[in-house]
């Protein structure tokens, strides 16, 4: 690989910064200073150091996000903040991005990663991976509601969603599970009932489950059981 490109990638900032980093001579290979980003070096065998740190590097990052309100998930935008401006420098390295969207106003789980393959497993829309949200709604939830998302509700656009379970933990509280992910769905969904959501957050993808323990707007690296149990689908 690249040294450049393998600098960039273990978060040492943009091609451009990795670049002033070389010509600073501020990076090392095997204990002597290199400044060329073109150099081929290997990632398993090779001491790498910048600044005295020595460079760990992983093909691929798995990390969980418990997602605020106002934040979008995007990779960049120019008006609003999104989900990788809440990563710290070092952490952010390239390619990574969202597996899947949360709405601007919605909480929760999101999984950030830069592994393609992973992603595609758990959005693609044959795999009917299960996401799990919990939600309040105006209105008082009733076993006529449950039915309806049981046996697929419609949209008010015509749109007939796949059958979904629909918890109920109090008058206006939910717990839904869904195996799709269309735009808004469970707001549509309850639209579609009737009511209105007012409160939205996903709790569980797959058999990752967000920790609770973890601050909104803050993210941790997964566990070793965790991404054991995302890698077996």
């Amino acid at each position: 690989m690249r040294l450049d490109k393998l600098l960039a990638h273990a978060g040492f900032g943009t091609r451009k910064e990795v670049k002033d980093l070389l010509k600073k001579g501020h990076v090392q290979v095997n204990e002597k200073r290199f400044k060329d980003g073109g150099l081929k070096v290997k990632p398993e065998t090779d001491e790498i150091v910048v600044n005295g740190e020595r460079v760990q590097f992983a093909e691929f990052s798995y990390w969980m996000l418990n997602k605020p309100q106002g934040v979008i998930s995007a990779t960049e935008d120019k008006i609003d903040r999104t989900v990788l401006d809440l990563f710290k420098p070092e952490d952010k390295r390239q390619g990574l991005f969202p597996v899947g969207r949360l709405d601007k106003d919605t909480e929760g789980l999101l999984l950030i990663t830069n592994d393609g393959e992973l992603a595609h497993e758990l959005l693609s829309p044959k795999k009917h991976v299960d996401k799990v949200y919990f939600a309040k709604v105006t209105g008082e939830l009733t076993q006529e509601d449950q039915t309806a998302f049981e046996t697929g509700v419609v949209f008010l656009d015509g749109y007939e969603a796949l059958p979904a379970k629909l918890e109920i933990l109090a008058a206006g509280e939910a717990r839904v599970t869904i195996r799709e992910g269309k735009f808004h769905q469970i707001k549509k969904m309850f639209e579609a009932r009737g009511k209105k959501v007012t409160y939205l957050k996903r709790e569980k993808m797959a058999s990752l489950e967000l920790d609770e323990s973890l601050p909104l707007g803050a993210y941790r690296a997964l566990t070793e059981r965790e991404l054991a149990s995302l890698l077996k689908r």
